[in-house]
Parts: C-alpha cells; structure tokens; sequence
C-alpha cells in the first residue's frame, strides 16, 4: 500500500472577493522508502502543497490518502493527531526553541504524543538520536551555542523523536553553507536507506540531485514527475548509481567528486539540464544509518527533580524560566495584592480579638440584674430604686437556672479609701461573693486570695483591691495583711486582684476594692437594724410605721444596746435587699435562654401576676459584643476589598503579559502545533503558566503580608492574628486570578493557524 496518494487535490484562497486558486489539480502517489524531491519556484505552491502533505492545511477539493487514512477532511485537530504520529519537520530556519537544550528541543514533540515513553525513557531515546547525527557533546547546549548546522542536526532529531513514517523537510539546507549542507543531506540519505519516506521540498536543482524522484511544480500543476535520478543504496559498500553522465567536455568522476566536495552537487550539460553526479558514496556507506538503532537506548541517563513533575507543568516552568525579569514582573501585582490581603486579614484579625478579648474582660457571658425603677406622682426614680432583688434571688436562680454557671449579688457605694496619711477614692467599692471572679473572669490574683463564703456569712472586715489601689495608697509594696479604712470602718486586706486594664469605655477596671456584701450592706453603708431603728426614733408619729416596730407601743423587754453594741452586732434588717446580680452564662450563644429562665424565676418569686410589669430588668453584653463585632467585621471588609482591587489590578497585569507573550511566541505556537500540539495542549500550556505565575506570586505574596503583619506588631504594636483561613483562600485566589485573566490570552493562542504562526516575524 502506499503512503502517500493524492487524486486531483486543489487549493484556493479567498482573499475578499478576489479567489486566488494555488494548486489546480495534483495527483501523484509516494511509496514506502522512496526519497523524493518536490521541487519548484517561489509561487509554483510547493510550499502550500507541502503544507497539505504536513497537515497543517485542508485541501479545497479533492482527497488525499496518508497511510491507508483519508486526511482531506479532518478537523484540525485529528490532523494534529497524524502530525504527531507520522509525520516529522525539519524546517529551513530550525525554529528550535530559544534558551532551550538541545534535549529539551528533541524531547517537546513527545509531550503532545498519546503514546509518550516515560520520561527516563524519552530523555535516553533522546540522547541516544543526538548522539547518532553527531551532537553528543552537545546534549545540554543552547541554539546560541551551536552553529547552523548542529542546529539543524537538532531539528532533525527531532523529527525523529516520534518515529515517523514520513519526514518533510523543507528548503533543510537554505541557511546552511555548502559543506555543511552536503552533510545534512547524506543524512537524510542514511535516514532513507533505513527504511524512513524522506521528501525533499526545495527549488534548488543541487538538493534536488541527492534524491532518487523529482515531482516539479509550476503554477500549481506537476510538470514532471522524474523517477530516474540517482539512487543510493547506503548498505552496500560501493554502490552504483542509476544514471551516472559526464559533461559535455568530458568530465572526469574524480573531478565531479571535487566538486561535490567543494559543494556542487550537479552540473549543467549542453543543453542546460541538470543531471547527477556521483557522490562520495564510500564516505556515505561509511558512515552508520542515523535511524537505524532509534529505539534501542545506549546508555541510561541521570533525572533532575524537574523529571518528577508533569510534562504540561515543565513546559510552563520552563517558558517562564526563559524570561525570568517579565515572569517576575508579571507576578509582583499578584504578590502585593496577596500581601496586602494577608496583612489586611491579620491586623482586622488581630483587631477583632483585641476587641474580643477587651470585651471578655467585662464579662462577654455576664448578664446583668438590676432592680426596677420606683415611682412617685408620676415621677420615675430610675432603674435600681425599686428595691426587690435579695440574696435569695440569687441563689435561686443558681440553683434553678441550668444555663447559668454562677451568680453573685452586688452591693454598691462610694467612700474614700483610708491607709496611712494616704487616701483615694476608687470607681468601685462593691460588696459580693467569691464567686464574682468567675463570673468576671477575673480568677487569677496577684497575690494573696479571695475571701470565702464564711467571710461573707460572718461579715468579716476584710477586702481584696485593685492594682490601682496598691499604686495610689502603698506605692507598689505588698498590701497583704495591711488595714484600711473605708468610711472609718477597717477592712484587712487579703488578696489582690490580677491586672485587668480599661473596658470598652475606658473606665479603669483595676481601680476597685471588693469585700463580702454583707460587710459592705450591714458594716459600711449603714444599712442595718441600729439605723433602721434610729431612723424610725426619729420619725413622727404621722409617718408609716416601720417594719422594725411591730408592736407600736409596746414596752421593751431587754436593755436598749449602746451604739457600740450595736455596730459590733449588725442586726440586718427584715427585708435585706441588693443592688444587683451578676449572672454568668454557660456561653454567648445561651444568653438568651439563661434570659428567659432567670425572667421566669423573678417572676414567679416576686409574685408577679400575667400582664404586670416586671420590678426587675435584665441587661447583657450580646448586644454590645454584636454590634463591635459588627463594626470589626465592616472595617475589615473594607480592608479586604481594597485589597482584592489591587489583586485584580495584578490579573489585568498578567493578562497584558500574557497577551504580549503570546505574540512573542507565536512561532513557537506554530512549531508545538506542527509536531502534534492540539488546540486544548496550548490551552493548556497558557493557562499553566499564568496559573503558575499567580501561585508563585500568591506563595511570595502570603510571606509578604506575614511580614507585613509582623512589622506592624513590632513598629506599631497594634494586634496581629494569623489567619489560616486566609492563606488557603490566597492560594485559591491566586490560582482563581490565573484561570480569569490567562483563560482569553491562552485561548486566544490556541485558535492560532500554525501556517500563519510559523510564518510570523
């Protein structure tokens, strides 16, 4: 069967209204092993008949038949298919990939073949074609390095990387020099004698010679079709040519061998048509077929870490490596909007803790009770002056609460702090329970220890204070054990509490003295039986009776107490009230179902009837902690969208890049397409290394934004958290920004004519 057979193919271009027809009807057949030579001037359409062989074009009419498969109507990439199984290129200019080894070179055609070797296999094979057309020692040079012909020594390698079954080499030696040239084409008669199609497509009667079938074109038509030129059969020792004429003043074979050795590969007879000459044929058998032991490695090679890595990403490195300066420049709006979102996310980060954690310190679970408000007239006192809460209440709602964690009564006032020639006046002077640290979060003491739960029962005089306190009235010295006195009364102190800094409000939270509430109820505020009692002496006889006169008129059984008696025996009062109660909640989240429990037990122990108001009201930080948490949240968005502008500032960048790459590269896109590149294998390489591009930037950019964050906390001390969350959604950015920006640029490349890319300047 042959491989090749064309029946009346035809090509016309459309240039507007104007059809311009190139190949007006060829028809010829090739067979398996032959060296042909498709010769014609510039215009004949040989280099558009060579385009339909390569399948790089469709003809306009007629069939064409490559191995036994009809190619004329294929899509482009099912004829991407046939380049990269049958078919191999060697071009006039080389167009080797710049910066690129020659192994690297051969090796590319292999990336885009569906029955690649692995790679340890493909860069031994690789080796082993370079070392065969004399370039061993030059396995790791550049196209810079080496001169034309080694260059297009490459370029053959090349096309033999996926051992075709036809190889098109057009114009092969029109930049070469004559000696270099002669070389070039003995090897492609070493590749014919083993075994490979070989056609020749050249307008140069010199090439021309060197193959055993000449097919002539001229104006779109064959003119000649010469099966009579020489041929050379490499396996013998001293072949015999065909045809073998001397010129008409009876030139000698020596001579014409000095002159194919000084280049001329033919001569002009008489009547000015050319013929062959015999050749070095001795020095051709000499030497061993370049084809001949392809597949048969030598030696086994050594793999950088690049080996480890896909094929499609080594491409993308590779690319991007070749232009280092752009690749980086095109990557730095990617590091400074990933940078920027990093150190934007971990200052707000930060912020929103400090917020958080300022806010725990006045209690984020706490839930406050307080009495509700008394009137008179019409005249409302304010919350706090309807006395109903007792210690009962608290206890209760311990006891019956199951959200709750801890509660503690509260009793407040004001008095001057007394020690020594020293006095201050804290915010805070509050009589309650051991158990209001816990609900504060207050439980690590500085020194010393809370009073107990005896202490409160006994009234002990004995307090805790702030670390404002142990500034203002002992200098900084330890206070333990020291008496103070708070409105005459003298009160030990036992313990001082940790530092707790200022609230939300910027009130100082260490200025504050706690005792037992009973102390300061019963001891301190002057809220017992003594001066109930007074206070009713006092009184006339038209004023409500008091509840400690409840037998008015009666005479008293036992002495009247001294007022020394009575201050060293408080007698509380039958109705013993508290300013308030601390709650603290199991967790934020059930504030509002410790809410509603505490709400149904003040109900039920107050006596409140359906529809009655309360006497108490209940207030909590939810609302605070939401609305900081808010305002965080808000001010970090806006961060983050100023941020994601300059990320998007970065994709525009390297669409612009990309752009330009592809322009600059369009040959190259024109050679990966014509040795079997298929439309989505660029699409693929492009968005690679945009995608690459944006992940290095991305990786660059998150160590940018940590250092960022880092100088802030260190210049500035503002907080700073870390963000996991926002370094995986970096990496998910960048990476989203490569496939936005790169998809057009890549697809755009993609829909290239490798014809028209090959031919790009």
């Amino acid at each position: 069967m042959s491989l090749l057979r064309l029946e009346n193919i035809t090509k016309t271009y459309h240039l507007g209204e104007i059809d311009v027809p190139v190949l007006k009807g060829i028809s010829f057949t090739v067979e398996r092993g032959e060296l042909v030579a498709l010769m014609g001037a510039s215009g004949s359409g040989k280099s558009t008949l060579m385009n339909l062989l390569g399948c790089l074009d469709r003809p306009t009419s007629g069939k064409y038949w490559l191995d036994g498969q009809e190619i004329s109507s294929l899509s482009a990439n099912d004829r991407a298919l046939v380049r990269m199984a049958k078919l191999g290129f060697v071009f006039q200019s080389f167009n080797l990939l710049p910066r690129t080894t020659a192994v690297n070179n051969v090796l590319m055609p292999l990336d885009y073949s569906t029955k690649a070797p692995s790679i340890r296999t493909a860069v031994e094979r690789a080796h082993e074609i370079l070392e065969r057309v004399g370039l061993g020692d030059r396995l790791e040079h550049v196209p810079s390095q080496m001169s034309g012909g080694q260059q297009q020594r490459v370029a053959i390698a090349r096309s033999l990387i996926n051992e075709p079954a036809l190889l098109l080499a057009d114009e092969p030696t029109g930049n070469l020099d004559s000696q270099t040239s002669v070389e070039i084409l003995e090897m492609f008669q070493q590749l014919n004698a083993a075994g490979l199609t070989v056609m020749l497509v050249t307008h140069d009667p010199k090439v021309a010679a060197y193959a055993d079938r000449v097919i002539r074109v001229v104006d779109g038509l064959i003119v000649e079709d010469d099966h009579g030129g020489r041929s050379i059969d490499v396996t013998r020792r001293d072949p015999k040519p065909k045809r073998e004429r001397i010129d008409a003043v009876g030139a000698t074979p020596a001579a014409h061998a000095a002159m194919v050795g000084a280049g001329e590969s033919s001569i002009s007879d008489g009547g000015g048509t050319m013929v062959a000459v015999r050749e070095r044929t001795a020095a051709i058998a000499a030497k061993p077929a370049v084809a001949a032991t392809i597949a048969a490695p030598a030696h086994s090679v050594r793999l950088g870490v690049a080996a480890l890595f896909p094929a499609p990403l080594r491409t993308a490195a590779t690319a991007l490596r070749r232009n280092k300066m752009r690749s980086a420049l095109t990557a730095l709006g990617v590091i400074i909007g990933v940078g920027a979102v990093i150190a934007m996310v971990e200052i707000s980060q930060g912020s929103r803790t400090s917020l958080m954690q300022t806010m725990a310190t006045m209690g984020a679970n706490t839930i406050m009770v307080r009495s509700g408000a008394a009137a008179s007239g019409g005249i409302s006192f304010g919350s706090g002056t309807l006395l109903t809460l007792t210690p009962g209440d608290s206890e209760e709602i311990e006891r019956e609460a199951s959200a709750v964690v801890a509660t503690a009564p509260v009793v407040q006032i004001q008095g001057q702090v007394v020690y020594g020639n020293r006095n201050w006046i804290p915010m805070n002077v509050m009589g309650t329970t051991a158990p209001y640290l816990t609900i504060r979060d207050w439980e690590q003491m500085d020194e010393g220890e809370m009073f107990t739960d005896r202490d409160v029962r006994n009234a002990n005089k004995v307090c805790v204070i702030g670390q404002t306190l142990v500034k203002e009235l002992f200098d900084g010295q330890s206070p333990i054990g020291e008496d103070l006195r708070v409105k005459n009364v003298s009160l030990r102190v036992i313990g001082v509490l940790g530092r707790k800094g200022s609230n939300m409000m910027g009130m100082d939270q260490d200025d504050v003295l706690l005792a037992p509430w009973t102390t300061v109820k019963y001891r301190i505020s002057d809220n017992s039986a003594a001066a109930t009692e007074a206070a009713a002496s006092s009184s006339t006889t038209s004023e409500v009776n008091s509840l400690n006169e409840l037998y008015p008129g009666s005479t008293a059984l036992y002495a009247e107490q001294s007022a020394s008696q009575l201050a060293n025996t408080p007698q509380p009062v039958r109705f013993t009230n508290v300013d308030q109660i601390s709650v603290k909640a199991r967790s934020a989240a059930e504030i509002p179902v410790a809410m509603d429990e505490i709400t149904s037990i003040l109900r039920q122990r107050h006596r409140i009837r359906f529809g009655q108001t309360d006497d108490f009201n209940l207030r909590d930080m939810s609302e605070m902690v939401k609305m900081m948490g808010s305002m965080s949240e808000m001010m970090g968005g806006l961060l983050m969208i100023v941020a994601l502008i300059s990320l998007v500032v970065g994709g525009v960048g390297i669409m612009n890049i990309m752009l330009v790459s592809v322009t600059e590269r369009t040959r190259e896109i024109g050679l990966r397409m014509a040795v079997g590149a298929r439309s989505y294998h660029i699409l693929r390489q492009f968005l690679i290394e945009a995608i690459v591009l944006c992940v290095f930037g991305g990786g660059i950019g998150i160590l940018l934004g940590r250092a960022a964050s880092y100088a802030v906390w260190l210049g500035l001390r503002w907080p700073v958290a870390a963000s996991i969350p926002a370094i995986v959604g970096a990496f998910v950015v960048s990476a989203t920004i490569g496939v936005a920006f790169g998809f057009y640029p890549a697809w755009k490349a993609s829909r290239l004519d490798p014809i028209e890319a090959l031919r790009y300047e």
